[in-house]
């Protein structure tokens, strides 16, 4: 039995190996560094080098999944999905762990992998047989791909909302999110879509015209184009510096303080929910901030003022509420309902605004913008240029020149 390298079957087979090869590397590192994400994504270029393995061996002149073979599980199947999805969980909570209450994402591949496999212990022929008077007269194959389709939609949309609440999340716990912003995922999300879609297209386009073999292979090498694409991006994918611990929040669960008494005591967090509102806090400054917090504020406004503590680049929210010996549960609603704005443009708008007084400082004058916005507590050009326009809706270039008119 041998493998014949042709111009169908050799790309596939360069990306079932890449795929394979990046998956142990990243398994290697996830051992080593004892991160389940790295665990996830080596399964998940798995699951895509087993999508094109049958082409790949077909193509190859290699029958023995079509001969012996026959109705046994082939690829990931069902729990793909779910793998993708728990990848991007894993990223955003390095606290993430797999218990009982996931146990039911692995149900449909179970499902699925205990009926192929039990068709096919029986043999071949009564495989064949069971083919011809069972799964084909009652489209079973049909509604394995229908349910198939639907996990996929079920489980990208889960990862979109997953991914979108994180990023409204990281702005109230991080003055700086661009190295936490996982934009990468976001592009996979993307590509895994614009792959899957294409694959339907290439399906519908067979049924209509009815493509052999042999035509019918553009969309196994959009599968080879994504696993060079989820190996390469994924493995090289820089892993936060800081330790996220992201954990979607039902909506009716919130924070209340307990009766304020001294500004520097610690208050504990607790969530309730009493018909819908939250008890304790009926009465509320103009703001909107309970009045037993406003000396918090007062407190935060004093202390940013006065210990410019925004010129740490990694500030976040955990931090400055150690700093000011209180918790972040505490100081979120301080700032949110007492200042109107997130953690995130709170901090920067203290950075923007120290920007602005050094650079119109003439002593400043033979520093570049850049270089003054470093000092003033920014980490990178594009997170300054980005909040300084969100800030002001001007650039800093035009911010200078308008006052040098």
């Amino acid at each position: 039995m041998t493998f014949d390298f042709n111009l169908y079957s050799s790309p596939l087979l360069f990306g079932f190996v890449q795929g394979w090869i990046y998956a142990a590397l990243l398994w290697i590192r996830a051992r080593r560094e004892e991160r389940l994400s790295d665990w996830l994504l080596g399964w998940v270029l798995v699951g895509l080098s087993l999508n094109i393995w049958e082409y790949m061996l077909g193509f190859g002149g290699i029958e023995i999944l079509w001969r012996e073979l026959e109705f046994f599980p082939r690829t990931l199947g069902y729990l793909f999905p779910a793998l993708c999805y728990f990848y991007l969980k894993s990223q955003v909570n390095a606290d993430f762990r797999f218990t009982r209450q996931e146990a039911w994402h692995a149900l449909p591949f179970l499902i699925q992998v205990t009926y192929h496999i039990g068709i096919f212990s029986m043999g071949h022929e009564f495989v064949e047989r069971w083919k011809t008077t069972v799964q084909y007269p009652y489209h079973l194959d049909d509604l394995e791909f229908i349910v198939g389709i639907g996990l996929d939609v079920y489980y990208l949309i889960l990862s979109l909302r997953l991914y979108r609440h994180y990023r409204a999340w990281i702005k109230t716990q991080f003055s700086e999110t661009e190295t936490i912003s996982f934009l990468w995922f976001r592009n996979f999300l993307i590509t895994l879509t614009a792959t899957m879609l294409f694959s339907l297209f290439m399906t519908f386009l067979s049924l209509l015209i009815g493509l052999d073999f042999w035509q019918n292979w553009w969309d196994e090498l959009a599968g080879v184009a994504l696993i060079y694409y989820v190996s390469i991006h994924g493995y090289a994918q820089a892993q936060p510096g800081r330790r996220l611990t992201f954990e979607p929040v039902p909506v009716e669960q919130v924070l209340i303080a307990e009766p304020f008494s001294d500004p520097v005591r610690v208050l504990e967090r607790e969530s309730v929910q009493i018909n819908g509102r939250v008890e304790g806090q009926s009465t509320k400054s103009l703001t909107g901030l309970p009045t037993d917090l406003v000396p918090w504020r007062d407190t935060l406004l004093t202390y940013m003022d006065n210990e410019r503590p925004y010129l740490d680049p990694d500030l976040s929210l955990i931090d400055l509420a150690r700093r000011l010996k209180t918790n972040a549960s505490i100081l979120s609603p301080v700032i949110n309902a007492g200042t109107g704005k997130n953690f995130n443009d709170f901090v920067n708008q203290y950075r923007v605004d120290a920007f602005k007084r050094q650079v119109l400082d003439p002593a400043n004058s033979h520093l570049s913008l850049l270089g003054i916005a470093l000092d003033c507590g920014f980490n990178s050009k594009a997170t300054f240029n980005r909040a300084f326009k969100k800030l002001t809706s001007q650039s800093p270039r035009e911010f200078v020149e308008s006052r040098d008119q």
